[in-house]
């Protein structure tokens, strides 16, 4: 009996215990749905305010509060103060709601991950519009903004192709309205940014010529467009003209490209999601550089040798000019080897085929079952960003639609020395790693799988907010991976590239900080990219551009 009474006396504390776990597991599982269903709605209102960003996330239809159907890729973003306002008051309410409404301590990990990644953006857009306003100040959002509400419904296949058509000469249509808005919000601009927006802006142009082709055998839209056309070309010329003959000779009141150190760190914080310090982050990168040009020099001196047959390996030099000499001279040879400047696109269709076939050979990652990968060149007015290349992923909420692997052509008016200078930084093998980091097995393997995760709010919560940190870590990680496994019959040529390579990711954060917080200039940034990571002229010119038109970029 004192058993039975001493188990019973011990079981109450078990039984209370349970009790309020089920309670707390009630409570957890409640808040959990609850914010899935505030994920959801926030996602869904949060593109229905910019038409154009629903198109590239692949949700076409919103159902307003009244619930009238909505087709958003037939709408242009309403870019006006209206609508400026209109997205400033929303994020500022939703902040508010999922702090109280969906706490952070009361969600489970993946919830509280997606709390953490929504919040982190909600903080970013509202520091862009209220401290670092680039609405104000730099006309390629807009001209960007504008080629992808035009490009994106031509490239996608969510409708037919009439119908797709029919929401581009909608789109078309509003370019007046939406060119007007911009010129309203505009108030000065570096000239770094009214040069590449007049030059991006052309491509805008092409892009409605070209449309104009696509509508001919389609009387009803033919009519449509030849309806709405005129003015819409008439506001994009003038727009060029207005950028370099209004904005261009604003005068900026010393507001230039350069972020600043205040206002870098704070955008750090939020785009990258660390608790690392910008400082801290130059210093690890300085010192990796020098790192790697060390473990270049090893791997260069026999090259060299036979590249050089009876060359003194100059022992005597000090190390950091040594290393220039021996490392330059290899590269030199091996730039040699490069694509015509008609080939660059045929070339890596040629380099996917065999990364393919080793991938398959050496079973590194799964590949997709899609098979929905396609090279095309960089739609022109993407190429002040995409100088070289990039990755297009196909939409989340469409993971079996087209994905892209952009790829810029050379310009046909580049003169011949600086087109010879590009081919030979996107040699051969430079080459080969651009393909293998911007498609396979990089980043198309990687958004391959995330389009998988399920829920699909959750996968579009990430698609859309997702850490760029961690997506180019995957790329490059991956990249090692097939070095390692003897890619190219482990040719220390294509080495040397892969560690060039990771010089140039050091120098690109050592750029991006020491450009947008300590004020260097232009030459230091060349002197850095040529003579400390061995990039040729025409690609230190083009990551400088880049430098200055983006900031803590994923690239």
């Amino acid at each position: 009996m004192k058993t039975a009474l001493l188990f019973f006396v011990l079981l109450i504390p078990a039984m209370i215990a349970a009790q309020n776990m089920k309670s707390t597991d009630s409570h957890s599982s409640q808040s959990n749905a609850k914010f899935s269903a505030m994920e959801d709605q926030f996602v869904k209102e949060s593109l229905a305010l910019s038409p154009v960003n629903a198109s590239q996330a692949g949700y076409h239809k919103h159902l307003d509060k009244s619930g009238k159907a909505i087709r958003l890729d037939a709408q242009l973003d309403n870019v006006g103060p209206e609508g400026m306002a209109a997205q400033m008051k929303f994020y500022r309410e939703w902040r508010d709601r999922f702090r109280k409404e969906a706490p952070l301590s009361s969600l489970n990990a993946e919830d509280a991950a997606d709390h953490r990644l929504i919040d982190d953006q909600i903080a970013l857009n509202l520091l862009e519009f209220d401290t670092i306003q680039n609405y104000k100040h730099n006309p390629t959002v807009y001209v960007e903004l504008l080629g992808n509400g035009l490009f994106l419904p031509l490239s996608q296949e969510y409708d037919s192709k009439e119908a797709r058509l029919g929401d581009v000469v909608s789109r078309i249509g509003q370019i007046p309205r939406f060119l007007e808005q911009t010129k309203s919000q505009l108030a000065d601009s570096d000239a770094v940014f009214i040069s590449t927006a007049v030059d991006e802006n052309d491509g805008n142009a092409g892009l409605l010529d070209s449309i104009g082709d696509d509508v001919q055998s389609n009387p009803e839209l033919k009519a449509k467009y030849e309806q709405v056309a005129p003015a819409a070309k008439k506001a994009v010329a003038e727009f060029s003209d207005w950028l370099k003959n209004d904005l261009g000779k604003r005068p900026t009141n010393n507001r230039t490209w350069r972020l600043g150190p205040q206002w870098y760190a704070q955008k750090f914080h939020y785009v990258m999601e660390t608790s690392i310090e910008p400082a801290q982050l130059l210093e690890d990168a300085e010192s990796r550089l020098k790192e790697v040009r060390a473990e270049m020099l090893q791997i260069a001196l026999p090259l060299y040798k036979d590249m050089y047959p009876g060359q003194d390996n100059d022992s005597n030099l000090a190390a950091h000019e040594r290393e220039n000499k021996i490392i330059t001279a290899v590269l030199d040879k091996i730039s040699d080897e490069h694509p015509q400047r008609g080939q660059l696109i045929e070339a890596v269709k040629a380099d996917l085929d065999g990364i393919k076939q080793f991938i398959r050979e050496k079973k590194i990652v799964a590949l997709s079952s899609r098979e929905n990968l396609k090279v095309i060149p960089t739609p022109e007015f993407m190429r002040g960003i995409y100088s070289v290349a990039g990755f297009h992923n196909p939409p989340p909420l469409e993971p079996t639609a087209e994905a892209q692997y952009w790829v810029t052509p050379i310009d046909p008016k580049m003169p011949d020395a600086k087109a010879e200078s590009k081919l030979r930084e996107y040699n051969n093998y430079t080459l080969k790693w651009l393909t293998m980091h911007e498609a396979l097995p990089g980043h198309y393997i990687q958004f391959e799988h995330a389009d998988d995760v399920e829920p699909v709010t959750r996968r579009l919560v990430r698609a859309l907010f997702g850490n760029g940190a961690y997506v180019e870590g995957w790329a490059e990680y991956i990249c090692d991976v097939m070095t390692e496994a003897g890619y190219l019959n482990n040719s220390p040529k294509f080495h040397l590239m892969r560690l060039k390579v990771r010089l140039r990711s050091m120098v690109n954060t050592i750029l991006d900080i020491c450009m947008q917080t300590m004020n260097m200039s232009d030459q230091e940034a060349l002197d850095l990219m040529m003579k400390d990571a061995f990039q040729t002229q025409a690609e230190a010119e083009g990551k400088l551009l880049r430098a200055k038109l983006s900031s803590q970029s994923r690239a």
